[in-house]
């Protein structure tokens, strides 16, 4: 049985963790686990065969292993089934077989990609008591995950999404190496179109959720921010009637989506009416952000190692989110003060003799202004801003990045530069809200933003207590400015 299950949360109504299958207490799969999780046909091989893993990855494959062919919009897996075979695939699954592999067992299925879902929750529902939390939002699940897994180390063996595995392929990998030792899996569930996170959902079916925020991201595929709550809501939507929400009360589209659940719900936020709360915050500049944790009657001082008042905010659901796996409140404190922060997220570095805000990893409008809000408050004398464009906005991109630009102005920083298709926008915004042309460059490469940087340095205009803020969307590759950086500076 895993720490928490039938521990009482705070209104004494005990979340109903695992369900009460027999534990599997061996991580080689059969084949007859096989086609239990998938409803295939066997169309070859050995009854007593059995498996070492599940793999998607021909390049990969270790003896032993099931691959799994799924098909992309630019590659198919069963172009590779001879690869796989060749490094020591024992079974594969597949949609369809041009010829025959002798030796390897064959489980013939309708849709791969399912598939892959369905061992992955045949596997969760294997291991007895095992709490899983599911955690989505248009920013912050990473960190989120990534403290609620600190936090939830404390009490025993914790599984943890891979990296950013976050989609219908990534979940189920991230999920499947789950075995008997874990008390706890916690998964991150991104999106970029209607129905991905109602998958997920019906793969994981997790005990403890929450939906961080709602925002705009991915406006491409979803249309709207109305959209992006209508996809990041089929969390909550597809959730069993025993599981927990945590809701941010200080979030009026997630306090609307919740209302229509009735789901036990443990509120998070700033208010004094939410259940896990943060008062006295303190802004302890490079070292971190200071608060006290409020727990129901029950608080604790604690410290996080990580910049801005977005990541008390973040600290906060991973505290409620633990409280509902059962954690108290020192295991909490313990949990989140041990966390540190991942590389390119509001990460401080010095490059080059300066103070470099490395926030690379991706951007929206709501993630850009919290990183401006972080280096204001980090500012003694200048500071510059580096921004790339904000992929996937949609229909309004223009708007979007002019808006961007207004904001960046009025945040304060001494200079702007952008670079990317949408740099002019952003450049126009800052102008229409007052920031002098003069202080604003357009860098044509992420080597030509290097050089300005450097070139500011050398003139004494930037010194190493100044803030340097580099951001933009994944796709931009911003992080390749610090590297370049390094290398102007050494020249």
């Amino acid at each position: 049985m895993g720490a928490g299950q039938g521990q009482s949360v705070d209104n004494g109504v005990s979340p109903a963790f695992g369900y009460g299958f027999a534990t599997l207490q061996d991580p080689v799969w059969t084949l007859d686990h096989v086609l239990a999780a998938t409803g295939g046909k066997c169309v070859a091989g050995r009854p007593e065969v059995r498996f070492r893993a599940v793999s998607t990855d021909s390049r990969t494959i270790e003896p032993g292993d099931l691959f799994v062919a799924l098909a992309g919009d630019n590659f198919d897996a069963h172009d590779y089934l001879t690869a796989a075979v060749a490094r020591g695939a024992a079974g594969l699954v597949v949609e369809r077989l041009e010829q025959d592999f002798s030796g390897a067992a064959i489980v013939q299925v309708d849709d791969c990609l399912r598939a892959l879902g369905e061992l992955a929750r045949y596997r969760r529902r294997q291991i007895a008591g095992l709490r899983v939390i599911a955690i989505t939002g248009s920013s912050g699940k990473t960190t989120v995950k990534e403290m609620c897994a600190s936090i939830m180390a404390e009490q025993g063996p914790v599984l943890k999404t891979m990296g950013n595995f976050n989609n219908l392929v990534g979940l189920p990998l991230s999920l499947l190496p789950v075995d008997y030792r874990h008390q706890t899996a916690v998964l991150e569930m991104g999106m970029n179109r209607p129905g991905e996170i109602a998958r997920m959902t019906e793969i994981a079916e997790p005990d403890i959720c929450c939906v961080l925020n709602v925002q705009a991201a991915h406006l491409a595929g979803l249309k709207s921010v109305a959209g992006v709550a209508r996809a990041k809501g089929e969390l909550l939507a597809g959730s069993r009637k025993e599981a927990v929400f945590c809701i941010n009360g200080d979030d009026e589209l997630i306090r609307e989506l919740a209302s229509h659940f009735d789901q036990r719900q443990i509120i998070y936020g700033f208010g004094r009416g939410a259940m896990v709360r943060a008062t006295h915050v303190r802004n302890c500049g490079s070292k971190g952000m200071a608060f006290t944790l409020h727990i129901g009657d029950e608080k604790r001082r604690l410290q996080l190692a990580c910049l801005g008042e977005h990541n008390v905010v973040n600290g906060l659901a991973a505290a409620a989110l633990a409280h509902g796996a059962g954690a108290d409140i020192d295991q909490i404190g313990r949990g989140l003060e041990s966390f540190r922060p991942f590389a390119q997220r509001l990460q401080l570095v010095e490059v080059a003799g300066l103070m470099v805000v490395n926030d690379c990893y991706n951007a929206n409008p709501a993630s850009m202004e919290a990183a401006f809000a972080t280096v204001s408050a980090l500012r003694q004398h200048r500071s510059v801003a580096v921004l790339g464009d904000m992929l996937e906005m949609g229909d309004d991109d223009e708007a979007v990045h002019f808006k961007l630009g207004e904001v960046v102005a009025g945040a304060g920083f001494d200079y702007l530069l952008v670079y990317g298709s949408r740099a002019d926008f952003i450049a126009q915004g800052a102008l229409a809200a007052g920031m002098d042309k003069k202080r604003i460059k357009w860098p044509a490469s992420r080597l030509a933003a290097a050089e300005i940087l450097h070139s500011l340095a050398v003139r004494g205009e930037l010194g190493s207590t100044d803030p340097v803020l580099i951001k933009g969307s994944r796709g931009m590759g911003m992080e390749k400015i610090i590297t370049y950086l390094k290398t102007v500076n050494s020249e």
